[in-house]
């Protein structure tokens, strides 16, 4: 009979190292505070956060007109003119919105019959629908997004000049 020799596992020795002792040390603890997420953070599925904003819901239907001193999201149908002079206005994907529209900013993800006025900036998203004409510091449309009409960006001289004219009264002006 033979006998098989296995190899023998030899222990790994390392140099010394020197032993450093381990003291606990004790934070002090401080009570665990649950505190409600801001409301900054929070967003609808249809639009950018907006801190004090007035909503017109899905099922609301509006006729007249609309001026506020907030900002305002859209996800019903509205008919007739909005003013905004110093807040935003957001037309949600579900929002249809004939109307006139002057505000300081508009973002449209829904659709926009009637010529839009803002005094900074226009931006219309890729689900965004609009018909009219765009006055404005700043235009942006994303790709994918439908518009038809005009863009007429103002100059930081006539948009201090004309801040609450709507569209057609500032297109009429430089003719």
């Amino acid at each position: 009979m033979l006998f098989e020799r296995k190899p023998r596992a030899v222990p790994l020795q390392l140099p010394d190292a020197p032993q450093v002792q381990e003291t606990p040390t004790f934070l002090p603890t401080t009570p665990k505070v649950d505190t409600p997420m801001p409301e900054s953070n929070m967003r609808t599925p249809s639009a950018p956060a907006i801190e004090n904003k007035t909503v017109l819901g899905r099922s609301v239907v509006v006729s007249g007109e609309l001026s506020g001193a907030e900002d305002l999201l859209i996800e019903g149908q509205l008919e007739g003119t909005i003013r905004l002079q110093e807040h935003t206005l957001t037309v949600g994907q579900p929002g249809q919105v004939k109307a006139e529209v002057n505000a300081r900013q508009v973002v449209v993800l829904g659709t926009v019959l009637g010529n839009i006025t803002a005094r900074e900036r226009i931006e219309i998203r890729k689900t965004g629908h609009v018909v009219g004409d765009l006055v404005s510091a700043g235009v942006a449309i994303e790709e994918g997004a439908y518009f038809k009409g005009s863009i007429d960006i103002l100059r930081e001289e006539e948009r201090k000049a004309t801040p609450a004219q709507p569209a057609a009264a500032v297109l009429a002006a430089r003719e």
